[in-house]
């Protein structure tokens, strides 16, 4: 049986690289960049999810039969590695995909004023 928070988390994480691949078209996910920049938000979500989760005093609890149990660091569930993945992805491939669209404005605005 798969477990709620752990099926959200397999979705958004599809979901994710089919809009970065296929309908953004950025292809993020297929850099160098991007890894190194979801591993410089792995180290700092590694402290904050530990401190959220901490088995000692947490402040967010997770119902046991939601997720796979699987916990890491500082007892974050394995799910929230995967949630962040697909934050980050949506987030930089928007970016990137906007940032391309104001170039090619750009560069057809340019063009018209030569003419």
């Amino acid at each position: 049986m798969i477990h709620a928070y752990t099926f959200g988390a397999l979705i958004s994480m599809l979901m994710s690289i089919a809009v970065d691949l296929w309908i953004l078209k950025t292809k993020l996910v297929t850099t160098a960049k991007f890894w190194v920049s979801l591993v410089i938000v792995d180290f700092f979500q590694i402290f904050v999810d530990g401190w959220l989760t901490k088995l000692s005093a947490p402040i967010v609890i997770y119902n046991p039969s939601h997720f796979l149990g699987v916990r890491v660091f500082f007892s974050t569930p394995i799910e929230d590695f995967v949630y962040g993945f697909s934050i980050v992805l949506l987030t930089l491939a928007l970016w990137a995909y906007i940032g391309r669209r104001e170039e090619t404005k750009e560069k057809n605005t340019s063009r018209s004023q030569l003419q």
